[in-house]
């Protein structure tokens, strides 16, 4: 069994958004919401600073609060690779998985139910990758399983230094920044 994640090289990020217009166009995201968005961080202390670029989203986690306090049963976590999705028919658009996130990765669709990325789920349960790895022109975004130790996310996680947001939350994540 698979288990997705998504490692993002910060030093080749050069903040284009093309990630973001991606994930709209790609998945019909209505026009004043994203399911992912670019965080700029300055890391350091002066005069040792550096920008840290971040493509943010759902963390699709191994722990995910979301999933455990839906009182419908919308979230789930899918058996394609741990993939944390909502099921719009069953989501009554209560909010509690919005408050449970640490990430900010949800929000309430026009229509009345929680969304957020889904890492592309119906293109890779055909072998694909998300869209926004497939469009970004510095390949700084890689998708695979972590559990394939021959895969790029687990080969970059081995050679480089990386981290994720928010640890101290005890979520598991699996988005990664490599540093």
């Amino acid at each position: 069994m698979a288990r997705f994640a998504m490692v993002i090289d910060t030093k080749k990020c050069v903040g284009c958004m093309d990630c973001v217009v991606a994930c709209k166009t790609e998945n019909d995201v209505p026009e004043g919401f994203n399911r992912d968005w670019l965080a700029y961080e300055t890391i350091g202390k002066f005069p040792n600073l550096h920008q840290e670029n971040r493509s943010e989203r759902c963390n699709h986690c191994d722990n995910p609060p979301c999933v455990y306090c839906c009182p419908c049963g919308a979230s789930y976590i899918s058996s394609l690779g741990g993939i944390v999705l909502v099921d719009q028919n069953k989501c009554s658009g209560c909010k509690a998985c919005i408050a449970a996130c640490p990430y900010n990765a949800r929000f309430i669709h026009p229509v009345g139910y929680a969304s957020k990325c889904t890492f592309c789920e119906h293109r890779v349960k055909h072998g694909g990758k998300p869209a926004c790895v497939e469009v970004c022109p510095t390949h700084c975004m890689y998708f695979g399983d972590l559990d394939d130790p021959m895969s790029d996310v687990a080969q970059l996680l081995k050679a480089r230094k990386y981290h994720t947001l928010i640890p101290e939350a005890g979520t598991e994540p699996n988005v990664y920044y490599l540093i």
